[in-house]
């Protein structure tokens, strides 16, 4: 039986971060540490978004004896247009992600370096668009697929696409608000606008404009990312897997996967199984090609090929920091700059892949569909012929790691619940199972652990608090992003975890065959945590709003974040809040994302810089939410 004991600490986690800190301290190297330190007092005026440097006659900044800037915009206009510019720009890089796997998904064929894997996937999303599939050749379909997708980008007329995927009660909803998307780039284009001096100072209408970018985002760019990646790359299984900087190996060559673009990481693990570069490794004096991941790419990796994790985002430095690294690989999104000046103080190859993420100091190596293996192929070489290089006087790798279960889609979460189908649950393929175990209070309801984590606060604390007393609970755990990360390295992901649960879901676990916590990807895929919810919904037969099931980001950090709030909030989903967001400035706008949408969309944040608070909150929410439903 495992316990408490048993799972790895935010302490344990910490101790070893300091043995790394100590390496650093002694290759005269800077981490995140260092220069919080140096930015500490952080500006108030950006801590409340009361600074306006939209225009060149500032920038203003609020205070109560100059209560509006040049232009006269006040607290309440400036907050809600930094929101807004916020808000498009986490929406860009989630959709701009979606193009280029789109691109990817054209540019495919048999003989290529991508290739369809997912072929009844893509023949269902073919059919939902109209698209011809009889007797045609699979990679024609892939391709008219691919035009489709990226019509949604900026086509001139209606709405989007996946907005039908939702519930009738939720296209009312957005249809009664006027909060439809149009084509992805014009609500961003018009959040743009709309914030340009001598525009919007209206607060409530620049909330609205973020709401409907928001779902452009989670009902757009992300789904499609989503949906796009698992027909390229294959819709992700159930595997078994190991987390924490202890999967990293002294005798083999170490090859890092950073970022959130599977189309490069895939290519990099492919390449690490290539007979004769492992081969080479070996004649070398390694063992072999160890390919670890960090941040969203380990989720992409890991749900699709076992891949294991090394950590999530503020571990990226302690990784180098071990010495043990040959090649670190990134992509696009959450890559510290620093990384590059780090790399020098160790043998490590830093190497950047794309134009969106160019970072001075890298070896830039521009990753092309068309070429794309044999690159891969020269980064993974280029890593083996490093190996000699290291100084294993330097080298430290933490010991501890951990077994996770990861890869639960909402088709796996479907599959699993139709193997226990109770005999009053004649249909396959729904939710009804998980529906009559929280209907019973079996299970209390259901909680989406999100998002980054942040030095704001004591890095992977909030989420580990959070985590153990939603099990104890009986509430289940769905995790994307860096939070699923903390779960990894804990122990949460093992199947062993149902011991932190309470009888009821550790009941389920033991019925259903998974964790308590159920990985479902990379920060894009919260779409599916979008559909989950949806599908649950549609099963109850009630709106997302009435469900005991809410979302939280105890330690969220990037612009995708907020964008992700809010198209949680737009889909009728409370969001449970750790950092507060930087609007305080603003009485109006506080009001506005915590009750103000809720009036609107039925959802909005509750903040609590307690994770012990924030926890009670989310428990007493979900009981509100079964008192209303009667059960």
């Amino acid at each position: 039986m495992n316990t408490v004991e048993q799972l790895t600490t935010v302490e344990m986690m910490e101790a070893e971060t300091a043995k790394l800190k100590q390496i650093a301290c002694d290759a005269c190297a800077e981490t995140w540490e260092d220069r919080v330190k140096t930015q500490t007092p952080h500006c108030k005026f950006g801590e409340e978004g009361i600074c306006c440097k939209n225009c060149s006659m500032g920038p203003c900044r609020i205070t109560s004896k100059a209560p509006r800037g040049i232009c006269g915009a006040d607290a309440h206009a400036i907050a809600a247009r930094n929101y807004l510019r916020t808000i498009a720009a986490g929406t860009s890089a989630h959709s701009d992600h979606a193009r280029e796997i789109l691109h990817v998904l054209l540019s495919t064929s048999r003989d290529g370096n991508y290739q369809v894997r997912d072929e009844v996937k893509l023949v269902r999303l073919a059919t939902e668009w109209g698209i011809a599939t009889e007797g045609r050749d699979i990679y024609d379909i892939a391709h008219e697929v691919a035009e489709t997708g990226l019509e949604e980008f900026g086509k001139s007329h209606g709405t989007l696409r996946f907005l039908k995927r939702a519930i009738p009660e939720r296209q009312k909803v957005w249809a009664d608000l006027g909060i439809e998307p149009r084509a992805i780039d014009r609500e961003i284009a018009t959040s743009l606008h709309m914030t340009h001096m001598g525009n919007t100072a209206d607060a409530d209408a620049l909330i609205i404009q973020g709401l409907r970018t928001a779902l452009s985002n989670g009902w757009g760019g992300s789904m499609l990312g989503t949906e796009i990646t698992d027909i390229l790359f294959g819709t992700p299984q159930v595997w078994t897997t190991e987390g924490n900087l202890g999967v990293l190996e002294a005798d083999m060559v170490n090859v890092v996967v950073h970022g959130h673009d599977p189309a490069f990481s895939e290519m990099v693990v492919t390449a690490t199984e290539i007979k004769e570069l492992v081969d080479y490794a070996k004649s070398k004096g390694a063992k072999g090609i160890n390919v670890v991941g960090l941040c969203c790419t380990a989720n992409e990796v890991a749900m699709r090929h076992g891949v294991r994790m090394a950590g999530n985002f503020l571990q990226q430095e302690n990784v180098i920091l071990t010495g043990a690294v040959e090649m670190m690989c990134v992509d696009v999104q959450c890559i510290f700059p620093a990384l590059a000046q780090l790399s020098e103080c160790f043998h490590t190859k830093f190497v950047t892949s794309s134009p969106i993420a160019r970072i001075p100091g890298s070896i830039y190596v521009e990753f092309k569909p068309e070429t794309a293996f044999d690159q891969a192929k020269d980064l993974v070489k280029m890593a083996v012929e490093n190996y000699d290089k290291r100084d294993r006087v330097k080298m430290y790798i933490p010991p501890t790691k951990q077994t996770a279960t990861v890869g639960y889609p909402c088709e796996q979460i479907v599959k699993h619940l139709d193997g226990v189908t109770n005999s009053h649950v004649e249909e396959l393929g729904s939710y009804r199972p998980a529906v009559d175990a929280i209907k019973s209070g079996v299970l209390r309801g259901a909680v989406g652990i999100v998002g980054c984590n942040n030095p704001r606060v004591r890095p992977d604390y909030s989420h580990f608090e959070i985590l153990k007393e939603l099990l104890a609970n009986d509430i289940l755990v769905v995790a994307t992003g860096c939070a699923a990360q903390l779960a990894t390295k804990a122990g949460l992901l093992s199947m062993e975890a149902k011991w932190q649960c309470g009888a009821g879901l550790r009941r389920v676990c033991d019925l259903v065959g998974i964790p308590p916590i159920l990985h479902m990807g990379a920060c894009v895929d919260i779409s599916r945590i979008l559909l989950l919810v949806n599908g649950i919904a549609r099963d109850w037969g009630v709106d997302t709003t009435a469900l005991p099931i809410v979302g939280c980001a105890p330690e969220w950090m990037s612009e995708k974040a907020v964008s992700i709030a809010n198209y949680v909030v737009s889909s009728g989903i409370d969001v449970y809040l750790g950092i507060e967001p930087q609007i305080k400035g603003s009485s109006q706008m506080m009001e506005l994302v915590t009750d103000g949408t809720r009036k609107l969309t039925g959802a909005g944040y509750i903040i609590n810089t307690d994770p012990h608070m924030l926890v009670k909150s989310i428990l007493d929410g979900i009981e509100t939410k079964r008192a209303a439903l009667g059960i």
